[in-house]
């Protein structure tokens, strides 16, 4: 075994060689860092002193201490069940529609669709205005209008609201990398077989999309899959900007932000990095559940 491997890497020496800055890269960046956290999620790290392994204890801490984990861990599930299918599917609709358009229409709705995960940090003052808690917030102007509520409502304050505003706007943020690549699995399927189809009794656009195109762009559906779980699981700046940190009662709390909390204000380096790695086994979870999903797409 060891002997083959070497064979080959001598046999294809040019190509491992054009990958080694890759491998550095990917290494120093990503396996390393994983590691590192791993290690110090089991350590006491303050920052101002040197680590101090204590076993599991950042984990039982996390698990029987920590309420405000627990309903970060509520928030973060939330956000990732709502957030993640209903996400990833309409991108996929939004390309699927926008496909067979003229080239020069296809990238200027392109281009509309995507500006808002772009433009981000910039638009977060005008959901701030709709959703403001006086009666000057658009929302809460147009529902006094109507007679439906009497008095505004605070609803980037209220726990009762706040999450599914942040829902509503991370939906609204989800036309990202994924959508970019729905629309580039889609340009590539030969459009050949979708003339064989209707040979073989393809009928209507659903048959073509169920029976050529999902099958078709398999690699493409699992990278947007993988990137919209990322993006579900990792949702803290828009909770950050619109509800504040910490927002009320925490019921905008994310594990995100409640890792920035112990990151950035104090200090807990090793419960940090116990988070952080409860976190990625999550994303690893769902990312290969979601994978074996729709690996069925194409079989």
């Amino acid at each position: 075994m060891r002997g083959s491997l070497i064979t080959a890497i001598r046999k294809n020496k040019e190509s491992y060689l054009l990958m080694t800055p890759y491998m550095i890269f990917f290494l120093a960046f990503t396996i390393l860092p994983v590691v590192i956290a791993i290690i110090l999620g089991f350590t006491y790290f303050s920052m101002v002193e040197a680590p101090r392994f204590i076993g599991w204890h950042n984990y039982i801490r996390m698990f029987l201490d920590d309420d405000v984990f627990i309903i970060a861990v509520k928030n973060t599930l939330l956000f990732a069940f709502i957030t993640g299918p209903i996400g990833y599917m309409l991108s996929f609709l939004v390309a699927w529609m926008i496909n067979d358009m003229p080239r020069t229409l296809r990238s200027i709705a392109t281009t509309i669709f995507y500006i808002p995960a772009i433009a981000a940090p910039s638009i977060y003052p005008m959901w701030f205005q709709f959703f403001s808690p006086d009666e000057y917030g658009y929302v809460n102007s147009f529902l006094i209008n109507l007679g439906f509520i009497e008095d505004p409502i605070a609803w980037l304050l209220d726990p009762k609201y706040v999450m599914w505003v942040l829902i509503l706007v991370q939906l609204w943020l989800s036309l990202g990398i994924s959508f970019l690549a729905f629309i580039a699995g889609l340009q590539t399927i030969d459009k050949s077989m979708y003339e064989a189809g209707v040979m073989d009794g393809i009928k209507n656009r659903f048959q073509e999309l169920w029976y050529i195109t999902l099958p078709s762009m398999v690699p493409q559906l699992v990278f947007g899959a993988v990137m919209q779980i990322v993006a579900a699981f990792s949702v803290a700046d828009v909770s950050i900007e619109l509800a504040g940190f910490p927002s009320t009662d925490y019921a905008a709390e994310t594990m995100v932000t409640h890792l920035r909390d112990y990151l950035n204000i104090r200090y807990e380096l090793g419960y940090t990095s116990a988070i952080s790695v409860v976190l990625f086994v999550m994303m690893i979870f769902s990312s290969r559940l979601t994978t074996k999903l729709l690996h069925k797409v194409g079989s």
